[in-house]
């Protein structure tokens, strides 16, 4: 798929997944470079390699989830979505009980620190459209597809 991840874990879990993009270590207080055997660590990279060879549509890890409370009200939201499913951005606001949320919804939904693992990805714009996406929309597209959600025909 030609995507490069890095991660960062505490010792209560992962608290941040990057796609295609380098991150400072100025970004994180005490932060320590984790040897990639790491339980927490091997664990996420385990069940990531399961996710894109189609054997797992779930992801069971610790997790330190750090945000407001809205950003986390949304998050918890898009774990509900299914593997293979997309909403709109204004299905996701209305599942939260507030249409007019709609724009802070996809803030929060694009500062998502745990893209794949949480589902943003799953999220799209009205009538379709691909929109938003931290790691870029040719990464969106390609989860989509791998989760079989997008005819891969259309965007050719």
């Amino acid at each position: 798929m030609g995507i490069k991840l890095d991660a960062v874990a505490s010792s209560k879990g992962i608290r941040n997944i990057f796609i295609n993009k380098d991150f400072l270590q100025t970004d994180f207080t005490n932060l320590n470079q984790v040897n990639p055997e790491d339980s927490v660590m091997f664990n996420l990279f385990k069940q990531l390699d399961q996710y894109f060879k189609r054997e797992r549509k779930e992801f069971n890890l610790p997790l330190e989830i750090i945000g407001t409370e809205f950003q986390k009200r949304v998050w918890t939201e898009l774990e509900d979505i299914k593997y293979g499913e997309t909403i709109t951005y204004q299905q996701l606001a209305i599942r939260l009980g507030d249409l007019n949320s709609i724009r802070a919804t996809g803030r929060a939904n694009g500062a998502n620190p745990l893209p794949i693992v949480i589902p943003c990805h799953r999220v799209i714009g009205a009538n379709g459209q691909l929109v938003g996406y931290g790691g870029g929309l040719d990464v969106k597209r390609k989860l989509l597809e791998l989760e079989g959600s997008l005819n891969p025909s259309l965007f050719s």
